[in-house]
């Protein structure tokens, strides 16, 4: 029996999308989730990480997997389970990840990020839930489950089924290597499934094939061996904050290409015939300035917005401090100032090499007056999934039978690190089926995943398997 779903908050109700009985508990189970604050970057968290943990493990045996278990790291618990219904067919071994991001700054939230909330938007007229980790991780993972209970409960699962959730996504999954590396026997699959990235457009779906690499660094800016009275020692020694701000400034020229010596030589350049075709998922510029409420965008000159944010390199500040930050005035010159940096890096960079380019660039940046220290926190490879594999043919195959139009190829911007360890160590491709928005505000406050966009995951993904398991027949042929 159709359910009316309402406005999950304390403002006055509002219709929403009509659920059915069997949706509105899958939601219900995925505010539950959403409720947990499984920060894996913040230690005072731990408890609640590993809570979450168990109610992903919980979840997977309710669902219907067998051998479900929470499996102690050094770091954060992983959490496995499978359904094995026939050795002879592919397995698909879907990971996912149950660990947030921080949520600050708390108070550019509209709503507590663990108290989720639903409401329309204009991107999402039929509702979106707002909460941490409603697109980025939770809910799309939660498809995946949701999908193998239905799958089972109508006896229409065409692949065995394992899963691999990890709790450490979100600081760069430190112990994942290990734990895959001494587990391959138990994770052979023909075929890795993530949810973990965007759709494009819920009316024009794309699949994600490719990823950039990452390279995550941290930078310290030392002068004088302690804060200074400003008026005292003003304009007699280097000021840390201002030094460090010429040296981040000078990473860029003035065509806003990385300033790096040795940056881009491994870097790829499509011809236009190459070009031509990653524009087939082109991005509308003025649409995209409204969203981010801008009236202009920057990037490297000569490419477009789509290539900027996906076929190209870049080097971003994610955080700066240093000095008085606090209420009201302190006239102080730093001793030290700070700043995280991270590089995302496209086919050919390897980021070990490029964490050591910039950090004897950025050093011999440093003036006299001054020391520089710089820390590699961790990094990945690019990823690209080739069109004529298997395992894109039956996403290809899944998203047009259930959109009803084709999909189209489409580069992602963002990193997942783990993929291309997971080729290198397991020896199999990874399909991306994401099904967020550019508007889903991951890692940002706000963050949300529609109503739709879940649901439709729910759908599609079942669809996989069964072209999975009929063209991996087809190759056994």
């Amino acid at each position: 029996m159709p359910v009316n779903l309402l406005f999950l908050g304390t403002q006055k109700p509002q219709p929403m999308m009509t659920l059915t009985t069997q949706q509105q508990q899958q939601l219900d189970e995925l505010i539950a989730l959403l409720k947990i604050p499984s920060i894996s970057a913040d230690s005072n968290y731990k408890v609640a990480v590993a809570e979450a943990a168990d109610w992903v493990c919980a979840a997977l045996a309710s669902a219907g997997c067998e051998g479900t278990k929470v499996i102690p790291t050094a770091g954060h618990p992983i959490v496995y389970g499978e359904k094995i219904i026939d050795p002879s067919l592919p397995i698909v071994l879907v990971y996912g990840h149950y660990d947030v991001q921080p949520p600050d700054p708390i108070e550019l939230w509209d709503s507590p990020p663990f108290e989720p909330v639903i409401k329309t938007t204009e991107i999402h007229p039929h509702g979106a839930i707002f909460a941490r980790g409603a697109c980025d991780d939770k809910g799309q993972f939660f498809m995946h489950i949701k999908a193998l209970e239905n799958m089972i409960a109508h006896n229409t699962l065409a692949c065995n089924v394992k899963f691999m959730i990890e709790g450490e996504e979100e600081v760069g999954s430190d112990h994942l290597e290990q734990f895959v590396k001494e587990n391959k026997d138990q994770l052979r699959a023909d075929v890795i499934l993530i949810s973990d990235t965007g759709i494009g457009n819920i009316n024009a779906p794309a699949i994600t094939t490719g990823l950039r690499g990452m390279s995550y660094m941290e930078v310290t800016v030392t002068g004088p061996n302690r804060d200074l009275h400003s008026g005292l020692y003003g304009g007699t020694v280097a000021n840390p904050i201002n030094i460090l701000c010429d040296m981040i400034s000078s990473l860029h020229d003035d065509q806003r290409r990385i300033t790096i010596p040795g940056f881009y030589d491994a870097v790829v350049e499509y011809t236009p015939e190459e070009r031509k075709t990653i524009e087939q998922a082109p991005i509308d510029d003025t649409a995209f300035k409204k969203a981010l409420d801008l009236d202009a965008l920057m990037g490297e000159s000569g490419y477009t917005t789509l290539e900027r944010k996906s076929l190209r390199p870049t080097l971003d500040v994610n955080g700066i401090w240093g000095g008085y930050t606090g209420e009201g005035s302190k006239t102080v010159i730093a001793s030290k100032a700070h700043a995280k940096i991270s590089m995302r890096l496209v086919p050919n960079q390897d980021w070990v090499a490029i964490s050591t380019l910039f950090e004897n660039h950025f050093k011999a940046l440093a003036p006299k007056g001054v020391t520089v220290s710089v820390k590699t926190h961790h990094g990945g490879k690019p990823y690209v999934t080739p069109l004529n594999s298997m395992g894109y043919q039956a996403a290809y195959k899944a998203y047009e039978e259930s959109f009803g139009v084709a999909p189209v190829a489409l580069r992602d911007g963002g990193s997942i690190p783990i993929v291309p360890m997971f080729e290198e160590v397991l020896g199999i491709k990874t399909i991306l089926m994401g099904f967020g928005l550019d508007s889903d505000a991951i890692h940002s406050p706000n963050e949300n995943y529609g109503l739709v966009n879940f649901f439709k995951g729910i759908e599609t993904i079942p669809l996989f398997y069964k072209h999975f398991a009929a063209l991996f027949k087809q190759g056994e042929a």
